[in-house]
């Protein structure tokens, strides 16, 4: 009697069969051998007619060689951050393929010199928000909070509101991020109000910095207060903004938007943000501010890392 697995088609006839040479080319050629050998395996254990190996290998073929699958956003919320975060535009678009070839990332084409990487987003970045003296990108926005507290705060206190301890994405904790640094919480006020004395009365000699925290997933209503960007900025010590999202500049139509400009006019000597949702781009955090500050937070060691 024939031995039925030498009806089932060799690896070489399958990957020059015309529907599967063609997910060679796309796919590249491991991944389709490992689907071609598992269609094999699959019709020497009978799973499969040794005449169907060729739709076997098809069905186990993914339809790109990206693990991410298209989807509708039919939820509502525009910038989903499970869905997507942030549309890229045409022009986003255009750059990430201008990106993946030889560029002048990091090269003067003019002198000949290297050249600081990203300094054209980074000089289109500082042009949008005047209001600050010097202006870098890192991952995002819990990596420039994480850097600000590397630099600004090693040992030593951030002075925080009770009521902006956030949970942001995937249950990463804004005061969990922070004392992984090595600096102190300095917990003030209440859950529903904190005052400027209460940070008066927190702040020393032993204080990195004010942290103000922009609570942008939830709302707390009712009898409440804050202390403004303001009056903290008043009190002597470095204070850094958290705006979430946030825009770099007002904006007539969303008024209760915390703003970059806004928050470093009224003394922010820090201003962070998540540059993704707000620029419309790539997962990205912002850092604006002071020139000697935000350089600071430029030359740590930490910073290549982020």
């Amino acid at each position: 009697m024939p031995d039925p697995r030498r009806a089932i088609p060799r690896t070489d006839a399958l990957l020059a069969e015309p529907r599967i040479a063609k997910f060679a080319e796309t796919l590249g050629r491991d991944l389709v051998k490992a689907a071609i050998q598992a269609a094999q395996q699959a019709a020497r254990a009978g799973e499969i007619a040794p005449g169907d190996v060729v739709d076997g290998v098809l069905a186990r073929l993914p339809a790109s060689a990206a693990s991410l699958r298209p989807v509708i956003n039919a939820t509502g919320v525009v910038v989903h951050t499970n869905l997507g975060r942030a549309p890229l535009s045409a022009a986003a678009l255009d750059a990430l393929v201008a990106a993946g070839g030889a560029t002048d990332v990091e090269f003067d084409l003019a002198t000949g010199e290297r050249a600081r990487r990203g300094r054209g987003a980074l000089a289109a970045l500082a042009a949008a928000v005047p209001a600050a003296g010097a202006v870098h990108v890192v991952n995002n926005n819990a990596a420039a909070l994480l850097l600000c507290a590397l630099a600004l705060a090693p040992g030593r206190e951030i002075v925080v509101s009770r009521g902006e301890l956030v949970e942001i994405g995937d249950g990463f904790r804004i005061p969990d991020l922070l004392a992984s640094t090595g600096a102190r919480l300095r917990e003030v006020g209440t859950t529903n109000r904190t005052s400027v004395r209460d940070y008066a009365d927190a702040v020393g000699p032993d204080t990195g910095f004010v942290l103000k925290v922009h609570p942008s997933n939830y709302r707390v209503a009712g009898f409440t207060s804050e202390a403004a960007l303001s009056e903290l900025a008043g009190l002597g010590m470095p204070v850094v903004a958290d705006i979430g999202s946030g825009l770099l500049a007002p904006h007539p139509l969303l008024p209760d938007e915390p703003d970059a400009t806004s928050a470093l006019r009224a003394g922010a000597t820090v201003v962070t943000a998540s540059g993704d949702k707000l620029l419309g781009g790539p997962q990205a955090g912002l850092l604006l501010g002071d020139a000697d500050v935000v350089e600071r937070l430029r030359r740590h060691p930490a910073a290549r890392a982020l």
